[in-house]
Parts: C-alpha cells; sequence; structure tokens
C-alpha cells in the first residue's frame, strides 16, 4: 500500500513514540511505501525545526528522523494542481497522493478527512488507518 501523512501526523509521530500517529506511520513505515513530496518534505524540515520543539526534542532526533524519511520514502513528482480542499496548504497532500497513487492519506485535518474518499483515495485519521494496518 502506498500512504500519505501529512505534517501533523508525522510531527506527532516523532513527539510522541506510543502515539496513534506513531503506531500509524511506523506500521505504514514497515508495510507499506510512504510518498514524500519536495513540499512535504520542506514542510516537514520547517515545522520540526521550529524553537518550540526544542524542549521536547533533541536536534539530532529531529535530523536522524528526517533523513530516515527521505532515505526510506518514495520522492514524487507532482503532475497536477488541485485547489479543492478549504485551507490553500492542504491541497498539497491531495496533489501528493494523487501524483503518487496513493491507497490512503493518513489525517487528523477536518479539511481533508471531509473529503474522503478524495479520486478512490481513502483519508482516514491515524486511528482508523490503524486497522487496516
Amino acid at each position: 500500500m502506498r500512504f500519505v501523512f501529512d505534517t501533523n501526523v508525522l510531527v506527532s509521530a516523532l513527539l510522541f513514540e506510543e502515539s496513534k500517529p506513531a503506531q500509524a506511520f511506523y506500521s505504514a513505515f514497515n508495510n507499506g511505501e510512504i510518498l514524500l513530496s519536495a513540499g512535504l518534505v520542506n514542510e516537514i524540515h520547517e515545522v520540526i525545526y521550529r524553537k518550540k520543539f526544542d524542549r521536547y526534542i533533541a536536534k539530532e532526533q529531529r535530523e536522524m528522523f528526517l533523513i530516515a524519511l527521505v532515505q526510506t520514502g518514495i520522492l514524487v513528482q507532482i503532475t497536477e494542481t488541485i485547489n479543492v480542499c478549504r485551507d490553500p496548504k492542504d491541497n498539497m497532500i491531495l496533489e501528493l497522493a494523487v501524483s503518487g497513487e496513493a491507497d490512503v492519506i493518513i489525517s487528523g485535518d477536518k479539511d481533508l478527512l471531509a473529503l474522503s474518499p478524495f479520486r478512490g483515495i481513502s483519508i482516514l485519521t491515524p486511528g482508523d488507518s490503524i486497522s487496516i494496518l
């Protein structure tokens, strides 16, 4: 299976090792393919290196997480522009999923969840995705 994770789920997986986002991420990591785009990697990088996270997780751990994600993920070239989401930043996730022929988007974002299924791609919360993994 091919998975797309939104940034918030990935950050939660990094920060909270026992959380549902972490369980969903590591299950997908071990049992499928995680799709990435240059835009998503840039956003993840920008978010995890925010100063507010310094007291929760060492920069070295953030760097290792990002390196592992990029090394094992599949970098997808975006082939289609999509403008359907109420929050324009969420369109990047839809573009990645469509361009990479994802099976599932994992997100806690209500704007994305409201679109499920999107062009045959399920959009699930981390908790709901655990049951299919």
